[in-house]
């Protein structure tokens, strides 16, 4: 990444949205052999996502996130609405969102696009491969793309 990339100077900041503890404790495996240095903060449904987000209540002193993980099927407030409120958010919806999904069913590909996903990941059955995608995704996103440098709000 180039010298001018937020992730020069300090650890990426991951949120992960996710209710499933083994599908959590994956991908924190995952990111811990990941090369780029990061920091993961993990939270388990849509209502303390929003929270963390919007830096509320337990999650006041929260960092902005480089990049959110959002498990589409969540308790509280749904993925999809958590997708939406952040991408129609001026000081939010230049976080990369990927949304995974566990799911068959097609049409939540489409919806996820259609709210401005940047990614949409299937949840592999197989422990392995899921960690994969994970380290194959980690790496894209802070190696290979270029993201806002030095973006924050308040």
């Amino acid at each position: 990444m180039s010298d001018s990339s937020s992730h020069s100077t300090r650890p990426a900041e991951l949120l992960l949205i996710e209710d499933n503890p083994g599908d959590a404790r994956l991908v924190e495996e995952a990111l811990r052999d990941c090369p780029n240095p990061n920091r993961l903060h993990v939270v388990s449904d849509g209502d303390e996502a929003m929270d963390f987000l919007y830096r509320r209540g337990d999650h006041a002193a929260a960092p902005r996130p480089d990049l959110v993980l959002l498990d589409w099927n969540i308790p509280r407030t749904s993925g999809e609405t958590v997708l939406t409120e952040v991408k129609g958010d001026p000081d939010l919806k230049h976080i990369p969102v990927t949304v995974l999904t566990g799911s068959k069913d097609e049409g939540d590909v489409v919806r996820s696009y259609e709210k401005h996903a940047n990614a949409c990941l299937h949840k592999a059955v197989e422990p392995g491969e899921f960690m994969d995608t994970i380290g194959v995704y980690t790496d894209f996103w802070l190696s290979v793309a270029k993201l806002p440098a030095g973006v924050e709000s308040n």
